[in-house]
């Protein structure tokens, strides 16, 4: 099976891309997630070595934008937040620039880049302002994949507040077509992999997406499936003392068991293989003291979820401290036939103290528990 490690799992605020790819490459991975953070880091990396075109340099009042669209707690593991120095999430002339700069590299290290992510709250809007906002950014990152050589898009199933967007699902399965025929008006023709997010306002399961990528009905439409988001949304839970659900309805860990291995069967009787684009990889670790429902007021987590606090933060590598029985659901992804790309995603916090500046290690260590986690599924 090819094997992919996304671009914001590795590394600190310190280490290039370039660096990072290196690593990637020399174990053995053939292709990488491009995170659009780390496209902004490499863009502040040209500018500092005078490697962008006159042309394409940002003015000193260029700052980054906050369209409707916007995921504002995008995964970026830890990248600075130097207000003077950004480069605007709209640029699309640098980020263009950028991204075929990052395909040269790619090149030049036998790396595929698999996807472009993570592309959020496209998907609800009912504000006609935001919804031609987010139009623009999809056309904008088209752009992006184009110049990253990259034909596939990953859509994270919309967080955004419920007040602000529809429950539809006729309506968010209709916005994913529309984004789906825009993507496939490109030359070549683009893919989106939609993914569930566990902390997702109306799409959080793997049902959930499923049942919104048929009712949208295009075939470049597929599923983007995480060990995490649904360990983590159907059996774990970071707001229990035991780290699992403890919901009124499934009362005892015998059936949060139960349900959880019910829908894997259901996993592996209704989605074709064909309609996994990818597989990402992850585990969680058990939070103790566990996470608060709300966050403290003012705090950087304050409007995330406690699963998407989760999820920025305790994400380890498989066999890496992790609980969730993420073996669990390789395997039944694997029973449906699946045979196509397996992608580390992790968003550990502890990655300083575990492994400093030792990204050949940790590359290798992805390597090996995902060989191991596939073994024994």
């Amino acid at each position: 099976l090819p094997l992919s490690l996304a671009s914001c799992s590795i590394g600190l605020p310190r280490h290039t891309l370039h660096q990072k790819l290196e690593a990637i490459s020399r174990a053995g991975f053939q292709g990488i997630e491009l995170s659009f953070p780390d496209i902004l880091a490499h863009a502040k990396e040209l500018r500092a070595l005078g490697q962008l075109p006159a042309d394409l340099v940002p003015s000193s009042s260029s700052s980054s934008s906050s369209s409707p669209g916007k995921h504002n707690n995008d995964h970026d593991h830890g990248h600075d937040d130097d207000d003077d120095d950004e480069i605007s999430d709209s640029d699309w002339p640098v980020l263009v620039h950028t991204a075929a700069d990052i395909r040269r590299l790619c090149t030049a290290h036998n790396l595929t880049v698999l996807v472009l992510q993570p592309f959020a709250n496209y998907e609800g809007w009912t504000d006609p302002a935001a919804r031609a906002a987010v139009r623009d950014r999809a056309k904008g990152w088209a752009r992006i994949m184009t110049a990253a050589g990259t034909t596939m898009l990953q859509v994270g199933a919309t967080d955004t507040p419920a007040h602000k967007i529809t429950a539809s699902r006729a309506q968010l399965a209709a916005d994913l077509a529309e984004l789906a025929d825009l993507l496939q008006a490109e030359n070549p023709a683009f893919c989106l992999a939609y993914e569930n997010w566990c902390w997702a306002t109306h799409a959080p399961g793997w049902k959930d997406v499923w049942d919104i990528v048929q009712l949208a009905d295009r075939a470049n439409i597929g599923l983007c499936l995480d060990t995490f988001q649904s360990a983590g949304g159907q059996w774990g839970d970071p707001t229990t003392a035991s780290g699992m659900l403890e919901a009124r309805h499934l009362p005892s860990p015998d059936q949060v068991a139960a349900a959880w291995l019910a829908s894997l069967r259901d996993l592996v009787q209704t989605v074709p293989a064909d309609k996994i684009f990818f597989l990402q990889i992850s585990d969680a670790y058990h939070v103790t003291p566990p996470l608060a429902p709300h966050p403290a007021p003012d705090s950087p987590d304050e409007g995330l979820r406690p699963r998407g606090r989760w999820s920025h933060d305790h994400r380890p590598l498989p066999y890496d401290g992790g609980y969730l029985p993420i073996a669990d659901f390789t395997r039944a992804v694997l029973e449906t036939g699946f045979r196509g790309w397996l992608s580390v995603e992790v968003f550990d916090g502890r990655w300083e103290d575990k492994y400093g500046d030792d990204l050949a290690g940790f590359a290798h260590k992805a390597r090996e528990s995902t060989r191991k986690l596939v073994q024994d599924a």
